[in-house]
Formats: C-alpha cells, structure tokens, sequence
C-alpha cells in the first residue's frame, strides 16, 4: 500500500485537531453536548483512518483483531452500563488511555532498541527518551490510580481514605526513585528493562496516590485522572513523533486541568489539600445527638403531597442518593405531574454532587429532564428565598449549613446550595447517616425542614400516588 504524502497527512491531521476543539466546544452547553460528542469522534475517527494509511508496512490482521474486540467491549459497555455507574466507567477510561500510552511507547523503545546494529547506537535523542520516560511514568501513575478509583467507587474496596503511618513519605520515596530510573532511561537508553522497572516503581505509586483520598474528593481525582490521561498521550505523542496524537492529549491534559480547578473551588478546597489531605470531621464538632437530638421532624408522603398541592415553585436537589436509589425517572414523573398542576418545577444542581463532574447532569439528562431546568449553584441560590418546597433527593454536605457558620467543619467555606432558605425544605434519605465528610448536617433539624426517610426511587413513588389521590 502507497504511503500517503506527508502533507496530506499533516493536512489531515490538522482537520482531526479542528474537530477535536469544535468538539470541545460543543460539550461546554448541554443543548450542544450530543454534537460536540460526534464532532470529536468524527475527528479521532479521521485520525484513526490517516495514521493506518500513513504506514505501509502493517499487518491489517491485527488491526482488524483489536477493532472487533474492542467494538465488541465498547457495545457490551454502553449496554449494560447503568447511568449510575458513569463514574466508574470514566475511571476505567482515564485508566486504560494512561495504560494504553505506557505500552506504546514502551513497545517503540524496544523497537528503537532491536533496530539499532550497536546497542550503543539506538540512536534515540534526549528529548525522545524524556517524552519515554513521561510516557511511561504518568500513564503508569494514571492507570493503577484509576483502577483504585474504580474499585473505590465501585464499593470494592472502602471509600474512605486509607492511609498508614508515613504514607506521604512513603509516596515521596517512590517519586524520586521513579525520577531516578527516569533519569536513568535518559542516560542510557542501552536496553528497556529501566523503562518496565520505572513502569513497576509509578504503578505501585499510582495505588499509593489515590488510596488516601477519600470518596468525597473522587470528582477532583477523575478529573485529574482525565488531565493525566491527556499528558500521557501528549508524550506518547512525541515519541511516535505524531502530531495528532500530542494535539489531541494536549487538549486533553489542559481541559481537565481546567475541570480540576473548577471542582476545586467548588469545593473551596486547594488540590495539594486533595491530594495531600484527609478529610475528616473535626474534633470540635458537635455530635449527630447533639445536633438532631429531638428536633427530627419525620413526615410521610401523604403530608408531603399536601404542601405540594398548594407549591407554586418547587426546586428539586439531586444528589449521590439519587443516583444510587436510581430515582431520576421517578423525579421526572413527579416534575410532570406538578406541572400538570400549574406548578414550576427547576432543579438546583451543585459542581460536586455525585461521584463525577456533572454526575446529575447526566442523569437527569438521561430521564429527559429539559435542560433550561437545570440551575447551578449561582442561579439556584437567589431562587431558594421565593421557591415554596425545596426537595432535596439523597444530597447532604453540598446542602450542609455547617460550610458557611463552622469555621472549623471539614467543608468549611465550600459554596453549598442554601436550601434552607425555602418555605419548606423535604429531605428524601434512608437515615441519617453522614455524607462523605462524616459529619451531621444541621439542617436536617432545622425547624421548616421535614424529613421522608426511605429510598429515593420509593419515596418519590409514593409522593405521587398520593398526590394523585388529593
């Protein structure tokens, strides 16, 4: 097969990386999300097809083999995947570009390597050999730590943090004997056993990284995961000397960066604070006794549909609850049936509600819930103080009080929907258990606020059989 051009393919290329951003772009609106999604694909797609056409000498077989098993993984996924679990999913991706970045340029070293007539003579440049060691560094870090977030929010192994004495030093030791073998590859590119030992020493960092993070922080840490991927593909990129591969994990790396920052202060925590910190709740505290101890107002469904039928706005806040309880379709009923009763119905959506940016967004979008619905936290709050009921669904520390009157709470200073500014505030939850901070939540005993203890999914059910019978 006749090579293409270099300027056709370089033309290409540069069509590929105009799609990517145009896809980029497309996914910053929901109304765009679903033709950003094709426009990017399209693009990797084209570069996909250019980079096959661009070498002649390749066994297609092969090409072919790893295309129908990965066809066939991807389908399987995207059927029997729930919305729940996109968390997960998105973790096992950043994990498996990381993985993916790792092994290719391992796989050009050796080739490098097997190529060169003298062992001495690879004939690899320095700069080559740093964008290896990146490679295989980051998307080895990348690829273990995202596992440990899969495994994590797939309730395999605890959610909260878990550390052991000296578990920073521990980490700090294996970043410099990663940098060493780094170095080391750099100096002498001889033979590939220092660039697998480097691959060893960052995976086992990677599991040391994430495992003192707990399940609070898990929408900075995929997004940070998703940066890493990106970096990782960026300098895979520099080694195969392929210019659409360091665009696309250049824009990769920069937007989750970018999403890493914005989940950051959503949460008004710093990333050295996530990655280095625990949160915990504080000594000073009060205690959940303390704090509910007579003041829990529990209601049923039937009280409940009373103050709806008489509700002219009613902001619903979803939460992680929601989507374990897979209540969003419930919610989506429910949200018709007020309408239907002339009542208007929005949703107060917080950054970090969930496991994943956007979490709610996505389920919500799923039990096709209109977007124009949707309101963040700038345009929820100034609504709450005219909203009749405020329901929330499963949330506790995005709507916690405690972030802005303790200054000594975990959540100190993190921008919350203030909920308990509505008439009547309806929590929908199982107890009164903690959130992933781990401390009480007083507006649970607030005194306009009324408690409907029982699953999501049931809870919501219930309310509108009884609203249909008033």
């Amino acid at each position: 097969m006749q090579e293409l051009p270099s300027w056709l393919i370089d033309l290409f290329y540069l069509v590929a990386a105009a799609l990517f951003i145009l896809g980029l772009k497309g996914l910053t609106r929901p109304r765009t999300a679903v033709r950003g999604n094709i426009t990017g694909a399209c693009g990797m797609l084209l570069a996909v097809v250019v980079t096959l056409l661009d070498h002649h000498i390749i066994d297609f077989r092969w090409i072919l083999l790893g295309l129908a098993i990965g066809t066939a993984v991807g389908v399987i996924l995207a059927l029997r995947i729930q919305m729940t679990a996109m968390p997960q999913l998105v973790a096992l991706f950043n994990g498996f570009g990381g993985g993916a970045s790792a092994l290719v340029a391992g796989a050009a070293l050796i080739e490098a390597i097997s190529a060169a007539s003298q062992p001495e003579a690879v004939g690899l440049t320095a700069a080559n050999l740093v964008a290896t060691a990146a490679s295989g560094l980051i998307g080895a870090v990348t690829l273990t730590g995202s596992l440990v977030a899969f495994a994590k929010l797939q309730d395999l192994i605890s959610s909260g943090a878990t550390s052991f004495p000296g578990h920073q030093a521990a980490n700090a030791l294996l970043a410099a004997v990663a940098l060493g073998l780094a170095a080391w590859l750099v100096g002498d590119p001889s033979g590939s056993g220092s660039y697998w030992l480097l691959v060893v020493v960052a995976s086992v960092l990677g599991v040391s990284l994430v495992l003192p993070i707990g399940g609070a922080d898990m929408p900075v840490v995929i997004a940070l995961l998703n940066s890493y991927s990106g970096l990782a593909a960026a300098a895979t990129g520099f080694v195969l000397s392929n210019n659409v591969l360091i665009i696309s994990g250049a824009l990769v790396g920069a937007s989750g960066v970018i999403l890493t920052k914005i989940m950051c202060e959503a949460m008004n925590r710093s990333l050295f604070n996530v990655l280095f910190g625990v949160m915990a709740p504080s000594e000073e505290g009060a205690t959940a006794d303390e704090v509910y101890a007579g003041k829990i107002k529990s209601t049923s469904a039937e009280e409940v549909a009373l103050l709806f039928d008489t509700a002219r706005r009613v902001m619903i806040v979803p939460g992680y609850g929601m989507a374990v309880a897979q209540a969003q379709h419930a919610v989506r009923d429910l949200t018709k049936l007020l309408e239907s009763r002339g009542c208007e119905v929005l949703f107060a959506i917080h950054p970090v509600a969930g496991r994943m940016p956007g979490h709610m967004n996505v389920l919500l979008a799923e039990a096709d819930i209109p977007y124009d619905k949707l309101k963040d936290l700038d345009e929820a709050n100034p609504l709450f103080e005219q909203t009749d009921i405020a329901l929330v669904i499963g949330a506790n520390d995005v709507v916690n009080p405690l972030a802005q009157t303790d200054p000594n709470s975990p959540i100190a200073g993190m921008p919350i929907l203030e909920v308990g500014k509505a008439r009547t505030v309806v929590v929908v939850k199982r107890s009164l258990s903690p959130g992933f901070a781990g401390i009480p939540n007083p507006l649970f005993a607030a005194d306009n606020t009324l408690m409907l203890f029982g699953d999501g999914q049931a809870a919501v059910r219930e309310l509108i059989a009884a609203l249909k019978e008033l």
